[in-house]
């Protein structure tokens, strides 16, 4: 059985909550919060899939307590050969339609420059923003939510994409 963490920033509770709900989907995947529990970058190495959660702020940037680790993955490059990983995270489509869930597309980027196979993605359907960075293909790079806007759909979308995760990623 492939251990799952769930590594996750949140300034507002919306990517929290979410987590949350995501680790009550998948049994035994353990919580991690980037500000209370995050140790550095080596505890990637003590799981087989990522689930990755940020929020999105500024021109697209991740939450902050993702700063510093997502600062080290790029200086050390380590190889992340054989991890699945899949992010998801809050925006605001409305007031930042323009950089809506950018910090999910900046995230799988560097997992995936380093060797990581990225699942989750989903549609854009639902949504109406102006840009976002977590456009790929057409669709998102992952799970994308708004709690200011359409908080009455976030758990919904969550636990579907639990199931869409454990069926792509056999968990």
């Amino acid at each position: 059985m492939a251990k799952v963490g769930i590594f996750f920033g949140s300034s507002t509770g919306a990517t929290r909550e979410a987590a949350e709900v995501l680790a009550d989907e998948i049994k035994g995947a353990e919580l991690i919060d980037m500000e209370e529990d995050f140790d550095g970058i080596d505890q990637f190495e003590d799981y087989d899939v990522l689930l990755i959660g940020s929020s999105t702020w500024g021109q697209g940037d991740p939450q902050r307590d993702w700063v510093d680790p997502l600062y080290e993955l790029s200086n050390d490059q380590p190889d992340l050969s054989g991890k699945k990983v899949a992010f998801f995270g809050a925006g605001d489509q409305k007031t930042h339609g323009e950089h809506f869930v950018s910090a999910l597309g900046k995230m799988h980027d560097l997992f995936v420059s380093l060797g990581a196979s990225a699942y989750g993605y989903t549609p854009t359907e639902g949504f109406d923003y102006e840009y976002s960075l977590a456009e790929k293909e057409g669709k998102f790079c992952g799970l994308a939510f708004d709690n200011v806007n359409q908080e009455d759909l976030t758990e919904e979308r969550v636990t579907q994409w639990a199931g869409q995760l454990k069926s792509e990623m056999g968990l």
